[in-house]
């Protein structure tokens, strides 16, 4: 790779830039699986978020001459990249679940869960029918308290609390939740998974707790290895968090309450844990194999 100092003479435009990004992507061992599945987008994200521009004006940009103090700022960034494998949320800061953009850095796991888009559409318009009327929600393992902030917007009259054992998270959190402007309706909780919640009870609880069994640990790519282990190992067969959802969320749900929870590839394991349990699987764009839905009844049978 060419030093910072060569880039920033040889290159001059923002279409400069995005091309020498994808050959140095293509030409290297990088995983994606943060938020692009490829080098073009990987490279349009890194460059566009490295000169603080909207991803939805590059037509506007491509030809956009790059001072060079921002060349050796995208140098550095690329070489981040593909010499260290850092994903690119913590490289710009920033991760997006659809159209929502949020704060990231190393202290949490960068946002990606399927709770996300059952969450912005009308999948759960089944189980609840007048979203105006749940009064308090909570994310059990909220990392950067992404998903409790959309549970804000998909509950507006609701109070959400976002929870997490890691100070870390709870600060990135607070972060988010002030970016938003939810302080009145967001509060962030370090707490042991339900340990601190005593008293509180909620009419939708989701989590998308750490689920990687421990074979599947042994063998993350570099990207993974980068972010908080805390936030992604959950013992040999990946559901330690989930039992423990399972054995005390019925515990702080209203009576019509619903339990939501995001297993990765974990299904058959958890189906083999709980072959008497009838979970309801959430269509998602992965797939109905990822999420599941209990009510409190259906918890209080476990």
């Amino acid at each position: 790779m060419s030093s910072p100092i060569k880039l920033a003479e040889e290159l001059s435009t923002v279409r400069d830039w995005i091309r020498y990004a994808v050959s140095q992507f293509e030409a290297s061992d990088i995983f994606y699986g943060h938020g692009a599945d490829n080098s073009y987008d990987e490279a349009v994200w890194l460059i566009m978020s490295g000169l603080h521009l909207p991803m939805d004006t590059l037509d506007n940009f491509l030809d956009a001459a790059i001072t060079t103090a921002e060349r050796k700022h995208l140098a550095y960034l690329i070489e981040q990249r593909v010499t260290k494998h850092i994903p690119t949320a913590y490289l710009v800061r920033e991760a997006w679940l659809h159209d929502y953009k949020f704060y990231v850095d190393e202290r949490v796991i960068v946002p990606r869960s399927f709770i996300a888009e059952l969450l912005l559409d009308d999948s759960l318009n089944a189980w609840i029918e007048y979203p105006e009327m749940i009064e308090h929600a909570a994310d059990i393992c909220t990392g950067s308290g992404c998903l409790g902030i959309l549970l804000a917007h998909a509950f507006p009259s609701a109070a959400v609390d976002v929870i997490d054992i890691s100070a870390d998270a709870i600060a990135v959190s607070n972060i988010n939740i002030a970016n938003y402007g939810l302080e009145e309706q967001v509060t962030a909780i370090q707490s042991d998974m339900f340990s601190a919640l005593a008293g509180k009870t909620y009419d939708v609880i989701i989590s998308n707790p750490p689920y990687v069994d421990a074979p599947s640990m042994a063998t993350l790519p570099t990207e993974y290895r980068n972010e908080p282990q805390l936030a992604l190992g959950s013992g040999d067969a990946g559901l330690d968090h989930t039992h423990t959802i399972l054995r005390e969320a019925a515990n702080y749900l209203s009576d019509e309450g619903i339990l939501i929870v995001e297993i990765g590839h974990n299904r058959d394991a958890l189906l083999d844990a709980y072959p008497d349990v009838s979970f309801v699987w959430l269509d998602t764009s992965g797939g109905d194999q990822f999420v599941f839905l209990l009510t409190k009844a259906q918890l209080l049978a476990i």
